[in-house]
């Protein structure tokens, strides 16, 4: 018996060691092969340069960390309301009957591969805001809208489950005072699973500044500052997958130092939702 133990002991902890091992590798060869990029092209030439013309040797990928975070930000108006509010109607008034089919449809939809969202998107939300708004449709808006859609399902799963995680006497005590049902969830129930849902928002957020070929199918990749939400932009991922097939030299290690800054941005929010998973746990 205790062989079997430290059998699966050992197993355990080498599974454990190469993941931490996976994860070093991997900053290794983004910071080994992306700083001296930077360092080449110039860490403020680099970070804030407007120019990303790689056949006149210029680098800069500040329209990129735009455009993400113009996606990413537009990702979170349209998807975390709506995230939220069906998280908050799944776990305290959807009807029991109802509740299987609807957690099905979400798992469903967060089964279905990025290229399948890019391509509804290509076909339906590009001509839609292409004859709602004007453009050509592959825009900063038609991007968000996809995102937007994308995250729900991490968003309303994690918070369903925050919301649930609640002790019921919080809802039980606001009823006892004579609040309504409605307000009893509102007041009592939804603050105390606050951390909870931020977690939930910051794991949607990772996912959208993190999505590559959905965005590449319709946010246009123009390498500019856009100056309307109907205009084209390229985020840092469609970046690299766009031109590292036939980068070589300097402009692949400059797509590399665009894969530090990513990393950068991802290991940012992981770092929040460690934040509020501790202040969750105190």
């Amino acid at each position: 018996m205790k062989i079997r133990e430290k059998a699966w002991e050992i197993t355990f902890l080498c599974a454990a060691a190469f993941s931490i091992l996976a994860v070093v590798l991997i900053c290794l060869f983004l910071f080994v092969n992306g700083i001296p990029a930077m360092k080449k092209i110039g860490f403020a030439d680099f970070l804030l340069g407007t120019k990303w013309k790689p056949g006149n040797d210029l680098y800069g990928i500040f329209p990129m960390i735009i455009g993400s975070l113009y996606v990413t930000a537009g990702a979170i108006i349209f998807g975390v309301p709506i995230g939220l509010m069906t998280a908050i109607f799944l776990s305290k008034f959807c009807p029991a009957k109802i509740h299987r089919y609807l957690k099905m449809a979400i798992d469903l939809l967060a089964g279905i591969p990025s290229v399948v969202y890019g391509f509804f998107g290509l076909m339906v939300i590009v001509p839609f805001v292409r004859n709602v708004f004007g453009g050509n449709g592959s825009s900063i808006l038609t991007a968000s809208i996809l995102l937007g859609m994308m995250i729900l399902p991490t968003i309303i799963s994690v918070s369903e489950a925050a919301i649930n995680a609640v002790p019921v006497s919080y809802y039980e005590g606001a009823r006892a005072l004579g609040a309504t049902h409605e307000r009893s969830v509102f007041i009592a129930t939804i603050p105390a699973a606050k951390s909870g849902i931020m977690a939930g928002i910051i794991l949607g957020i990772g996912r959208a500044i993190g999505e590559t070929m959905a965005v590449i199918m319709v946010a246009g990749n123009q390498a500019r500052i856009p100056n309307s939400i109907l205009k084209g932009v390229r985020t840092l991922t469609a970046n690299i997958v766009i031109e590292m097939g036939y980068a070589t030299d300097l402009h692949r290690e400059a797509l590399i130092a665009t894969g530090v800054v990513l990393f950068i941005f991802i290991l940012m929010i992981n770092l929040s939702f460690n934040v509020v998973k501790n202040r969750k746990t105190k």
